[in-house]
């Protein structure tokens, strides 16, 4: 991993400033002599910048965006809790860590962030960007930020607005967060609590009914004071509470919920206009938290776009698991535009 400071103070969508925010990145592979092979993925809600740790089968050697040929590129958000400046980094003003006094940030604020960042990588152009849910939301804001400097967009498993069933899912986290005694407190576990709550419920909405029903039935008699699906949703909070902290869940549930490519620019259909990368919307069939139907709508919209939809179990999750029909869909889409030619040589 490595680490770019800005070198200046970033002003935010809000109006206000945070100091000197650092962005952490990994890189993988090399810039070829034209800086023509460029592959950027944008990460969700608690991922990091190693995309090879949890996006593998799309990206990795031997996977469709390989290091051997591709110079892959994923950063870290604002607020998150992997490198980058967030809510447990320390505030200058006071020399203690941010904690609840953290700014409050937007999807275009981290895409903003990262174009400062390609450009220290001396990268004028992307191939392609990429992402799946959160990061699919940076990956359309960036396309609207820097029409000329994109390429191709594939953009799964998500909108151009956050859906109010969307920020439902995420206060009902939110409150569960609040719920806990210790939120607010200067402590970096804080509310940790609070948090496995938080991320029970969020499996909810990640996953679905058949999901549930397919993977968490108890075989045979059913242990009736700990049923799996039970005892799954506390292994969820628990291993996330290992990871991340309540704080930079909060900023970042916050930044979903705002997310809005139409604010300052009239409305979506016009701001949708303004991309002029050849843009793929990959849905998932089964998913229940960013409905297929966003994606179509936002298909319609682009111009030079197409969709499709890939069946899984999964629901939400399967933009992560469902790599070999991801894998698939992409292809078809880059034959499609470089009849073949150049993507084979890409590759």
């Amino acid at each position: 991993m490595k680490t770019f400071s800005l070198g200046n103070d970033l002003i935010l969508e809000s109006g206000e400033v945070l100091a000197s925010p650092e962005i952490a990145y990994h890189t993988y592979g090399n810039l070829n002599s034209e800086k023509s092979n460029v592959i950027w993925a944008c990460h969700a809600f608690t991922a990091n910048s190693d995309v090879l740790s949890w996006w593998n089968g799309l990206f990795g050697v031997g996977c469709l965006y390989d290091p051997s040929h591709h110079f892959i590129v994923c950063a870290n958000i604002l607020g998150s809790c992997y490198g980058t400046t967030g809510p447990l980094s320390i505030n200058h003003q006071t020399g203690k860590p941010y904690y609840g006094l953290f700014p409050h940030i937007t999807i275009r604020d981290m895409v903003e962030a990262h174009i400062l960042l390609k450009a220290h990588l001396g990268i004028e152009k992307i191939h392609t960007l990429i992402g799946g849910s959160m990061g699919g939301q940076q990956a359309l804001e960036w396309a609207i930020l820097e029409p000329e400097a994109i390429r191709n967009l594939v953009l799964v498993a998500t909108n151009s607005r956050h859906s109010p069933w969307g920020i439902a899912f995420n206060e009902a986290q939110r409150m569960a967060i609040f719920a806990d005694a210790e939120y607010g407190t200067e402590k970096d576990n804080a509310a940790a609590n609070g948090m496995k709550a938080a991320r029970a419920i969020a499996m909810l909405s990640y996953r679905n009914y058949q999901t549930y029903s397919l993977t968490q039935n108890d075989e045979g008699d059913r242990n009736i004071f700990s049923p799996k699906a039970a005892t799954y949703q506390q292994y969820q909070g628990e291993k996330l509470a290992l990871r991340f902290n309540a704080y930079s869940y909060i900023t970042l549930s916050k930044a979903m919920d705002a997310h809005d490519v139409s604010r300052n620019r009239g409305s979506i259909e016009e701001a949708l206009l303004i991309i002029e990368a050849n843009t793929l919307l990959i849905s998932v069939s089964s998913d229940i938290l960013f409905p297929p139907e966003e994606q179509k709508i936002l298909a319609f919209q682009i111009p030079n776009a197409s969709h499709i939809s890939i069946n899984s179990l999964y629901g939400h999750d399967g933009f992560l698991i469902e790599t070999t029909a991801l894998t698939r869909s992409i292809i078809t889409f880059q034959q499609t535009i470089y009849k073949t030619k150049e993507w084979k040589q890409l590759n």
